[in-house]
């Protein structure tokens, strides 16, 4: 409206009185007259009034605020609406209320309270709905933090208790009732949870579990599951005693029981802890009602058994077998249909066809029959078990596999579908904590170890070996169920999706079934795919290619004749995703059947991805599938390809569009086929053509098809190519993309090794000035480095002359270049390269920076250059004999003593390297040195580690002995920094001669000297980069003893103990694997905060805590992280979420992201997540905690704002990871926590963009 910019003046400061009356009075006018609309006889107008008021409060809150009596007449109109007769208006007057609710005074919503209060007790059943509408919305709406929100609670929980308590409040009244109860409990349970509230929220609706509706019992039941967990202690024993534990007895009425049941099972889902003092009473009460003849009661309490698994596992647990045992009883519960035996049950889907024929002679209805929720049920309680007990998946596969397979079969869809599907989930727990990837791993020295025991293994019960017993019976029972022509798309999508995780598990089990599995695939295939049955065609053609890529070609190829027209068909389908999984399905049976000679389906899949590729609009996921196809095809189909003439070329080596597919094509296809040089070249004309064009994307592929196709060239690169190729790449030569940059300097090396010839002039002429800049760049590091090296390499090579040219000029442009711009290591490294390579320049270099080094000259030289001839001095030591320039080696020692740092250092790194080239002669002077100079033996002892780094085994072997006992005595009462080092130096010992040093550590690990443990079990984390089989079995029988240093009395002892854990679940988890259980619990107490290690330092004015524990604890949360990758099987969930709450709400931030990144991780996992889920709750308080932050002040540091923020965006990837999961209602304030994030002022746009909406 018009007075809408008047309105939002009163959000500035200093107006003058005068404007502020007339802002009043305007204010005063708007109101009236959305008054007078509202009280109009027209229901249009009132409609439009409410709307109108509704877009102002939103607009600008302040707009209602200003005159008491007018805001009230405003209030007083909406709740008369709230009577109106129209309906929308009334949800109008709702919604509105809801707005106001946030901005009215304490008196006034006081007022609303009591109106709608009245309205739900009245007789009128409309607005005794329309007011439990309104009270609802209200407390929804009720903002967390403000004045009126504790009166508003202390207002509305007593008199809502009230209408509970009255016995003649209507049974929809209280239905409503509690459902505002319970969002007042969710949103506010400090308020509620108040011991001076009377009533009192246990005691008010407790007796609601007696009521004769069981819609109000139903709804009791939620509001009690939702307050237990903040109500006091003696009530909730109250509530146990007199409400629960009574009615768990074996001769409870069965009305009462239900009740009680349902009650049992929604407390164990919102706070389980509650009734960990009763479990012993409550469990075995409800695993005897299980077995009451009463169908509600059976599905309630297999229900409460579930949610006790999911929750409660360690209070499960001695129940676990009764359980196990209930689930395989009731999963067969099927009063209603006799006449099959539990052998017969692969025949019920025979007999639901007969059904339909004799349903008029058959009295009994299906839809009078509920037995299949007890079978439904029972099957989730399986799941239950299946999920949270992976260790007891041997056993599963005894007793439980077996009955599941038994009811793939059962009459009811929904069902059997829960069977499948929990199948399903055995099979993903197998895969995940049967065993099998321990075989994946570089364990060849464990089991070379048992290898004489192959046999006795080859019959050992193991999941595997179980579940490929039990393979025949299952495929049988499943395509039973399958091979129908009336079995619906979502079963037949189903079936195949666990045929696919079976042959995940078991690849290659299936070569009896694949006769009817053709038939089943060939009906489903041969139907065209619809909007609804799109999915099982992808479902379908997955499972075949994963078929054909798992099984010999004789198991399949039988039934290629069936499959392979239907396949063509489903690569000639319009929907997109059907034709591409199509093409990947025959990229499958290439592979597979490889060498093809002449056959018509191949033919035919030629021709069908040419016309694809031809056509302009092809999809792109079909287009690169298609270009796949074409690509194994001249792999695994030469043959059948070749007489074509190559048109299929055109077709893909296009200019336009995304190219991408194309490009990995040609690698692939130059990469495994002999190509004529006439293809070679075309592509590489074309692959050039895809250089020029501006964008980045896809450069990186282009540049390894490129390497790839000049490899290529039988007789040679062309002569013309270099010229006009090196131009091309010069704008690569840029530390703009340091990942271009590697490859464009591979291909300049690839040209230079192919042809010399006319490659170096170009070289010379075009880039040779760019690359010396390069080279000095602190931004060129790893891959980008190393080609480099191989560059100048290559370089040195093609032209005998340039080395004498090249190492002046990349130590000039170095010198010369801006300190912070110059890395002086990668100048030495390449000039060490270039003089490697051409040796003859050799003792010149060596000459010319020799001078720099001796102190006794005359002249004064910068520290850079001091610096750059001694790393070029070591790198040329490392691979020439420098025994005859003793002066410049000792002069490299005498720069030990240096004032600069990088002097220093450059020193002892020159110092190490030129020991290497004659170990024999300068080795000694090294230890000489760090044995007389205590102010030089660190600086000796990295010199020292520079020699056992880059050594050859063969040298180190040599020197190993005269370097042990010095590099121990090092470490003796010395710096945390000298220790590292020879620790380091030990470990690389180490692993020269294993059985000679190993023991050595090892008869240490008990010395009195902290230091010295210290020592060697850092030393033993350096050793596990070791992959040595035979290192492996030495190190097996002793690693534990190694390892028990984290119950260590010395702290930093016990840190490196864990970071040594740390480094062995990384490396070698095969080693710890089965160590773990007594590893674990040590583990987790590091975890905890030690009060004994918190000290206080004064700092000036100011004192600070320091906790001397954080680093260790640091560690372990580390390890803990590193053991969720690789030892997931060996870790009790229950037991590691238990602990991953202290972890979110540990004081240091480090350890929170930790914990917020522990997380993520266990939320991506399908099988992790699951447990998680149960646990939400659990965790909201303390993310929501973080997500504030501490309140920041006008003295609060820039750093602490970014560190704080930095801290929210961690907890917030957390939360939107833990959103994702399913938690099925299980988390209420976990979702309340969600929501109220999204729609924070301050952070709810950054954490919806997290969210991905």
């Amino acid at each position: 409206m018009c007075v809408a910019p008047v309105c939002q003046l009163l959000q500035r400061q200093h107006l003058n009185p005068r404007l502020q009356q007339t802002t009043t009075m305007t204010k005063t006018y708007l109101m009236n007259s959305l008054i007078e609309k509202m009280q109009s006889p027209d229901q249009d107008f009132r409609f439009m009034g409410l709307n109108d008021l509704m877009s102002e409060i939103k607009q600008d809150p302040s707009s209602l605020i200003g005159d008491e009596p007018t805001e009230t007449k405003v209030l007083k109109q909406v709740l008369s609406l709230v009577e109106d007769k129209i309906s929308e208006v009334k949800n109008q007057a709702v919604k509105c209320l809801g707005q106001l609710i946030k901005i009215i005074r304490e008196t006034q919503m006081e007022l609303v309270v009591d109106s709608l209060i009245n309205f739900s007790v009245g007789k009128d059943d409309e607005l005794r709905d329309i007011s439990g509408l309104a009270l609802k919305t209200i407390t929804s709406e009720l903002p967390l933090e403000g004045k009126i929100t504790p009166r508003a609670c202390a207002k509305l929980a007593p008199k809502l208790l009230q209408q509970v308590s009255n016995t003649e409040t209507p049974p929809e009244t209280l239905i409503e009732t509690l459902s505002t109860l319970s969002i007042l409990i969710t949103r506010f349970p400090a308020h509620v949870s108040d011991p001076a509230l009377t009533p009192h929220p246990l005691p008010a609706i407790a007796p609601l579990l007696s009521h004769s509706r069981p819609a109000v019992r139903k709804r009791a039941i939620l509001t009690l599951s939702q307050y237990v967990p903040v109500a006091p202690p003696a009530l909730v024993n109250d509530l146990l005693q007199n409400h629960i534990l009574p009615f768990l007895s074996p001769n409870a009425n069965l009305e009462k029981q239900r009740t009680t049941v349902h009650l049992v099972a929604a407390i164990i889902r919102q706070a389980p802890q509650q009734l960990t003092p009763v479990y012993n009473d409550i469990i075995p009460g409800v695993v005897k009602a299980v077995q009451r003849d009463d169908d509600e009661l059976r599905e309630g309490c297999l229900q409460a058994l579930e949610t006790l698994l999911l929750r409660c596992l360690t209070e499960a647990a001695p129940f676990l077998s009764s359980i196990v045992q209930i689930g395989c009883q009731f999963i067969k519960y099927d009063p209603n249909y006799a006449g099959l035996d539990d052998g017969e049950d692969e025949e019920m889907a025979d007999a639901d066809d007969d059904d339909d024929e004799d349903a008029d002679l058959d009295e009994y209805s299906d839809d009078e029959d509920t037995s299949y929720k007890i079978r439904r049920a029972s099957t989730k309680l399986l799941a239950a078990v299946i999920t949270t007990r992976p260790e007891l998946l041997t056993s599963l596969y005894k007793e439980v596999s077996p009955v599941l397979i038994s009811r793939f079969g059962d009459r009811e869809k929904t069902v059997r579908l829960e069977v499948w599907a929990t199948y399903g989930v055995l099979l993903n727990q197998t895969s995940m904590y049967g065993g099998l990837s321990q075989s994946h791993e570089n364990d060849s020295a464990i089991r070379k170890r048992k290898r004489n025991s192959e046999e006795r293994m080859d019959v050992e019960e193991t999941p595997y070996t179980l579940l490929r017993s039990q393979v025949s019976s299952l495929s049988k029972a499943l395509l039973q169920q399958l091979k129908s022509p009336k079995t619906p798309p979502p079963t037949l999508q189903a079936g195949f999706q666990l045929l696919h995780a079976l042959l995940g598990v078991l690849p290659g089990c299936l070569s009896n079934q694949i006769i009817p599995i053709a038939a089943i695939s060939q009906s489903v295939l041969l139907q065209s795919p619809a909007t609804s049955t799109s999915a099982l065609h992808l479902t379908c053609l997955s499972f075949i290619a994963l078929y054909f890529a798992t099984h010999a070609p004789g198991t399949f190829s039988v039934s290629l004749p069936t499959l392979s027209p239907v396949l063509l068909k489903s690569a000639g389908e319009k929907h997109p995703r059907v034709a591409s999984e199509a093409f990947r399905v025959f990229s499958a049976l290439l592979n597979a059947t490889r060498p093809v000679k002449s056959c018509e389906w191949a033919e035919r899949l030629y021709d069908q991805a040419f016309q694809r590729l031809s056509t302009h609009d092809t999809d792109a996921e079909v287009r690169g599938c298609a270009e796949d196809c074409i690509a194994d095809l001249w792999i695994c189909a030469p043959d059948v390809i070749k007489p074509k003439g190559g048109k299929e070329w055109q077709a893909i080596c296009r200019t336009t569009g995304n190219t991408g597919g194309a490009v990995r094509m040609v690698t692939k296809v130059a990469r495994d086929v002999e190509m004529s040089d006439d293809w070679v070249n075309c592509c590489v004309e074309w692959i050039m053509g895809l250089l020029k064009k501006s964008e980045r994307g896809g450069k990186p592929e282009i540049f390894i098809a490129l390497d790839t196709l000049l490899k290529r060239y039988s007789s040679g690169v062309p002569t013309d190519l270099p010229p006009t190729l090196v131009p091309q790449i010069r704008p690569y030569i840029s530390t703009t993309d340091i990942s271009l940059l590697s490859h464009a300097l591979t291909i300049i090396t690839v040209l230079l090794e192919l042809s010399p010839t006319t490659t170096f002039p170009a070289v010379e002429r075009e880039l040779l000035g760019d690359i010396y800049q390069i080279a000095h760049s602190p931004l060129v590091s790893g891959a980008a480095l190393d080609s480099l090296l191989m560059f100048f390499s290559s370089l040195v090579q093609a032209d005998g002359q340039i080395a004498t040219h090249v190492v002046p000029n990349l130590a000039t442009l170095v010198e010369k270049a801006n300190k912070s711009d110059a890395n002086l290591a990668n100048v030495a490294k390449c000039i060490g390269q270039v003089v490697q390579s051409d040796q003859g320049v050799a003792a010149g270099t060596i000459a010319v920076y020799s001078k720099y080094i001796k102190k006794s000259s005359k002249s004064k030289f910068t520290t850079s250059v001091v610096v750059l001839s001694l790393l070029i001095v070591g790198e040329l030591g490392r691979f020439i004999d420098m025994s005859k320039q003793q002066d410049t080696f000792s002069s490299t020692i005498e720069h030990f003593a240096a004032e600069e740092e990088e002097i220093r250092a450059a020193a002892a790194f020159a110092a190490g390297n030129i020991a290497i080239g004659n170990l024999h002669q300068f080795l000694p002077a090294i230890l000489r040195v760090a044995e007389s100079d205590p102010h030089k033996k660190l600086l000796s002892l990295h010199a020292l580690k520079e020699v056992v780094t880059h050594c050859s085994h063969g040298q180190l072997e040599g020197v190993a002995e005269q370097l042990w006992v010095p590099l121990f005595q090092y470490s003796e009462d010395a710096e945390d920094s000298t220790r590292n080092v020879a620790a380091a130096c030990l470990g690389k010992l180490t692993t020269t001669h294993p059985t000679r040093y190993l023991p050595q550590l090892h008869s240490r690990i008990h010395d009195e000297n902290p230091a010295a443990r210290a020592t060697v079990v850092s030393a033993i984390r350096h050793t596990l980069a070791e992959s040595s089989p035979s290192y492996d079995e030495l190190l097996a029988s002793l690693i534990m003893d190694f390892l028990d240093l984290i119950h260590d009395k010395d702290l930093n002892v016990r840190r490196l103990a864990l970071s040594a854990l740390n480094s062995a679940a990384r490396t070698k988890p095969y080693l710890i694997r089965d160590h773990l259980p007594i590893l674990l619990p040590s583990l987790y107490a590091e975890m905890k905060v030690n009060p004994d290690l918190i000290r206080t330092v004064q700092m000036g004015p100011w004192t600070h805590k320091v906790d001397d524990g954080l680093d260790a604890r640091k560690t372990a949360w580390e390890t803990l992280y590193t053991l969720l990758d690789t030892c997931l099987a060996k870790l009790d969930l229950s037991i590691f979420l238990s602990h991953l709450l202290a972890a979110i709400s540990d004081p240091s931030d480090e350890i929170k992201v930790i914990g917020h990144m522990l997380l993520v991780r266990l939320s991506a996992s399908p099988t992790t997540s699951i447990a998680l889920a149960q646990r939400l709750d659990e965790l909201t308080p303390s993310l929501e905690t973080t997500m504030r932050g501490t309140a920041l002040t006008k003295d609060t540091v820039k750093q602490d704002i970014e560190r704080a923020a930095e801290l929210r965006r961690s907890t917030m990837r957390a939360v939107a990871a833990l959103s994702k999961i399913d938690s099925a209602g299980s988390a209420p304030k976990f979702d309340a926590f969600v929501e109220e994030s999204r729609k924070n002022e301050q952070w709810g746009l950054e954490f919806r963009e997290l969210l991905g909406h």
